[in-house]
């Protein structure tokens, strides 16, 4: 794990609002989660950024080193988004495709189609772990349509005044090698899982703290959850090294087979969010329908989730009417 902007914007939160719980409420996190994401930081950090007590949080001297540099950071990222989409947007607002996305299955076919059916719009997209961070982005008019991911229940970024839409409901998968002893299976016990190490792909919001209570309820404290991107996610589930929480589209690897587990004990759930006062919004529920097709269409693509969805309709993607 390397540090990251998302990074400098969480300390940054947590020095504005002078403790985790009001950093959590702002970012839209739960505290517990908030707080492992502070400590992964601060361990790549080699220090402790904050002294904490029940007056709030302060910056220690490594924090306040942080806090400087991010505080130039930052905005200079943003004036240098902002630059970089004033050069290449050549459409008029509406006449152009602005889309960010977190980690998901739909990015590639929603480009493909919004090229395909509209040849003459300009298609650019952004590409970010951070839910919140994309949705800022719609607000600002920096971006027309964002997709991101949430676990189970959970809220999409609510900071924002964006129109949320639900496109899937899927249950989350675990990669394993071919040669794993539940590869065989129909699906596999949580609780067969529990003496191994985990892996998955970052993101901000709860998935972490869903997975912990759901091994919880499961009769186990689960190991080691790695926080590493989708290539070595790969190489350590390969490797034997860890079991990966995936998405149940996930692309056929060789060696490599995505199990579903029985009860689905975690879900997750895709959205797309808009400006409803942005000169996108008209366009939004066709991209809406682009997005459940692409959707579909990689859905079909695995044999053995198309098989688990005929078998559990209940998820998958849903009526164009699912507003959040």
């Amino acid at each position: 794990m390397k540090l990251e902007l998302r990074h400098l914007r969480v300390v940054c939160a947590i020095a504005d609002a002078g403790s985790l719980s009001k950093a959590a409420s702002v970012l839209g996190l739960a505290q517990p989660a908030l707080t492992a994401q502070l400590h992964r930081i601060e361990a790549l950090l080699g220090g402790r950024l904050f002294e904490r007590d029940h007056k709030g949080a302060r910056p220690t001297p490594l924090g306040e080193l942080v806090l400087e540099r991010a505080r130039v950071l930052l905005p200079a990222f943003s004036r240098l988004q902002e630059d970089a989409l004033r050069l290449v947007d050549d459409g008029e607002p509406g006449e152009r495709h602005r889309v960010g996305a977190v980690n998901g299955p739909m990015l590639g076919g929603l480009v493909h189609r919004l090229t395909e059916e509209h040849p003459g719009s300009p298609v650019s997209t952004q590409v970010s772990w951070s839910n919140d961070e994309l949705a800022a982005m719609v607000a600002a008019g920096r971006l027309d349509y964002v997709l991101v991911g949430v676990c189970g229940d959970a809220p999409p970024p609510a900071d924002h005044g964006l129109t949320w839409s639900v496109i899937a409901v899927e249950p989350v998968f675990v990669l394993v090698p071919e040669d794993h002893p539940s590869a065989l299976l129909e699906e596999v016990d949580l609780a067969a899982l529990a003496d191994t190490q985990w892996a998955a792909v970052p993101g901000d919001g709860c998935f972490g703290d869903c997975f912990v209570a759901a091994c919880s309820r499961a009769g186990f404290t689960p190991r080691t959850l790695y926080e590493v991107d989708m290539a070595a996610c790969i190489d350590l589930a390969a490797g034997g090294d860890a079991v990966v929480l995936c998405q149940p589209t996930f692309r056929h690897t060789p060696g490599l087979v995505t199990m579903p587990l029985a009860g689905v004990p975690l879900r997750w759930r895709h959205l797309i969010g808009w400006d409803p006062e942005g000169p996108a919004a008209a366009f939004g529920p066709q991209v809406l329908r682009y997005a459940a097709e692409a959707y579909r269409e990689t859905a079909e693509r695995s044999a053995r989730y198309a098989s688990w969805l005929a078998a559990h309709p209940e998820f998958g993607t849903v009526g164009h009417h699912a507003n959040v």
